[in-house]
């Protein structure tokens, strides 16, 4: 009878500590109806995540800047692949820059291909392909539920201007460490796939 007392008395001694835990917490998260902000006060970074941030913004300037391979076209049109990474979901993203070398408005004719499916994504990267030699297998750009292209949409890039271009791909297994990259209107690129 003592035992079942004190076990009694403890959970009640517990439950009462528990709904005065939870008083607490819902006030410190209410009570405020937004009409005062509070005044954030800017928090420096630690130096080891503002160190992170260096390298991964020097790791993205460092891909801009590579030139993994070089494609030229007619009218001067340039396509310069910077990167070629395998990604963690199963794709595989080219980048690079265009360069319009031409004497007018360069709008990526032919680059979204001629398949009906991506006619929608206009001047585009949609009909850009990689090929596995050795696998004997293309890979197509990855399309959304709408048949919208995971690449760059461009807009009319002026004589002697420049825009970054990215397409992602399903990856190809991975002992497959080169692919022919295919642009529509271009000459077929072989590069090498890191990660």
């Amino acid at each position: 009878m003592r035992a079942a007392m004190t076990r009694i008395r403890f959970n009640g001694a517990a439950v009462a500590a528990a709904s005065v835990a939870m008083a607490v917490v819902l006030t410190a998260c209410g009570g405020d109806d937004g009409s005062e902000k509070p005044e954030s006060k800017p928090q420096s970074p630690s130096s080891e995540s503002s160190n992170k941030g260096s390298e991964a913004s020097s790791s993205v300037e460092d891909d801009e800047n590579q030139v993994l391979t070089s494609i030229k076209g007619k009218d001067g049109v340039e396509a310069v692949v910077s990167s070629v990474q395998r990604e963690a979901g199963g794709f595989v993203t080219v980048k690079g820059t265009v360069k319009n070398g031409s004497q007018q408005i360069w709008t990526a004719p032919g680059w979204q291909g001629m398949e009906q499916e991506v006619a929608g994504n206009g001047a585009s990267m949609a009909g850009a392909s990689l090929v596995d030699q050795s696998g004997k297998k293309r890979y197509l750009v990855l399309r959304d539920t709408d048949g919208r292209c995971l690449c760059t949409k461009f807009e009319g890039l002026p004589p002697g201007g420049e825009a970054p271009f990215f397409a992602q791909f399903p990856a190809p297994p991975a002992e497959t460490t080169e692919v022919d990259f295919q642009i529509p209107t271009m000459p077929t690129a072989t590069i090498k796939i890191s990660g």
